[in-house]
């Protein structure tokens, strides 16, 4: 049974993986640079990794395997997880495939150097009802295909 990994530190959507990893008897790994609360709803592991930049997604990319589930907002760590064959879904619910990491990495570029020039600013738009619904159901979707042994088919 492949394993759920989970990019702790700043992911909003913990609660939505706990409610479906235990639906499904899945075991959790939760890989942070600090301490956190494990959850009683799943089987779950905490991780904490050190304190270095990027400690956390190096620890993932490392252990993550072909049809383990990655959640994360962080695309260079997608990319990485991506090209081992794990199922990577962002925590909008949107999922990180062969087809669409190139245009997710260079769409990160183009906004880092857009910031750089003072053009833009800020992050992502904060979460919607409707986001949280679709990163349920992609989730899902996913540990569904993985249980079958094959990788999801997204719509």
């Amino acid at each position: 049974m492949p394993d759920i990994f989970i990019d702790a530190d700043a992911c909003p959507m913990k609660a939505e993986v706990y409610r479906v990893a235990g639906r499904y008897d899945i075991k959790v790994l939760l890989v942070s640079n600090q301490p956190l609360r494990l959850p009683t709803e799943c089987r779950a592991e905490l991780v904490v990794v050190g304190a270095g930049f990027d400690a956390a997604d190096d620890w993932i990319a490392e252990r993550a395997q072909a049809m383990d589930i990655v959640i994360t907002a962080d695309i260079p760590l997608a990319d990485r997880t991506v090209k081992k064959g794990a199922v990577v879904i962002g925590t909008n619910g949107r999922p990180f495939t062969p087809d669409n990491i190139g245009q997710a990495l260079a769409g990160r570029a183009l906004m880092s150097d857009l910031r750089d020039m003072g053009v833009a600013s800020g992050g992502p738009r904060p979460l919607s009802p409707q986001d949280r619904s679709r990163f349920l159901q992609t989730l899902d979707q996913a540990v569904q295909a993985v249980r079958r042994g094959r990788m999801p088919v997204w719509r």
